[in-house]
This record gives structure tokens, sequence and C-alpha cells, in this order.
């Protein structure tokens, strides 16, 4: 049995990493700890696990039934997050589309026979790891990001750490 590590999520494309760099280079660089590389940024959706790869095609299969609602993702704040020690890009508020998003995705990770966290969802990007605690920042700009797709994802083991990459998808 070959195992991947999956999570579901928004992927940034080039032209949305450069609007974000601008966004959480500035703020990001006051934050003490390590600095996401830029490759990394993105919103994780619903975290699957380990997943046995005779089920990949399910849960594609799952996520391509998805009707997503195109929607804007407004990222105004930095956070400090103690239990992970991250420095989190966050919103204020959560569009409705990407809730329903969220949840119609924790049904195609339930019905392919993995158990979804049972968390309230909180989008963000994290930008430092091993961050030192620090007063939420307010942006001076949100960043605005607009949505209409989304990316299964596989989390690789990498020297120190982890890299991100999407699985060949088409939903």
């Amino acid at each position: 049995m070959v195992s991947r590590t999956l999570f579901f999520a928004l992927w940034p494309d080039d032209r949305q990493r450069d609007r974000l760099r601008d966004f959480i280079t500035p703020v990001a660089r006051l934050v003490e700890g390590r600095m996401l590389e830029r490759r990394d940024w993105h919103v994780t959706l619903v975290y699957i696990g380990d997943v046995d790869e005779r089920y990949i095609a399910e849960i594609q299969a799952g996520a391509r039934a998805i009707q997503l609602e195109p929607f804007r993702l407004r990222l105004d704040r930095l956070e400090f997050w103690p239990r992970p020690k991250i420095a989190a890009l966050v919103p204020l508020s959560v569009p409705p589309e990407l809730d329903k998003l969220v949840e119609d995705l924790k049904g195609v990770v339930f019905a392919a026979g993995n158990e979804p966290a049972d968390r309230v969802y909180r989008p963000h990007i994290t930008v430092v790891r091993n961050a030192r605690a620090f007063e939420t920042q307010r942006l001076s700009q949100a960043s605005v990001t607009e949505w209409a797709g989304f990316e299964l994802m596989e989390s690789i083991p990498d020297r120190g750490g982890r890299i991100y990459r999407p699985i060949v998808n088409d939903f």
C-alpha cells in the first residue's frame, strides 16, 4: 500500500503570488521566524491526511462534481497563532461561497472513507513558521484575491520541512 499526504487548497497562480508578495513581504519582515517560500503560499481548504493511492481517483471524481461559485477572499491582517507558532495572513470574514466549498469538500473526503477534522474553518496563508508572539497587525491595504478553482495537493517531506505540489486535476 502506497499512501500520500493530501489536502485541498486554493493554490495561487503566478499573478496572484506577485500580488500577495506585495502585501505579505513588508509585514512578514516584522515577524521573527522562518518566512515560507513564496512557492508554498496557499489557503488550505480541507486537510485529508495520508490516503492510500488507490482512493485518489475517487476523491478527484467527487471534487469534479462540486459546483464552485467564484468568490473573493479579502486578507487584511496578520495574526500570531500560538499552537503551531505561525504568522498567518487572515481575513476578517469568510465569504459564504468559501464556507460552502469547504463543506462540499469535507463531504467528498468523508464519502471516500476519510474523516475530515471537525473544527471551525479559518482560512489563512501561513507566511512565517516558528514565529515569535506578536500583536495582530492590520494591513494598511487588504489583499483581495479572486478564486474560481481549487486544487488537490500533495504534501511531500523535504529536508527540514515539506514541499507542496498540485496533483494533476481537472476541476
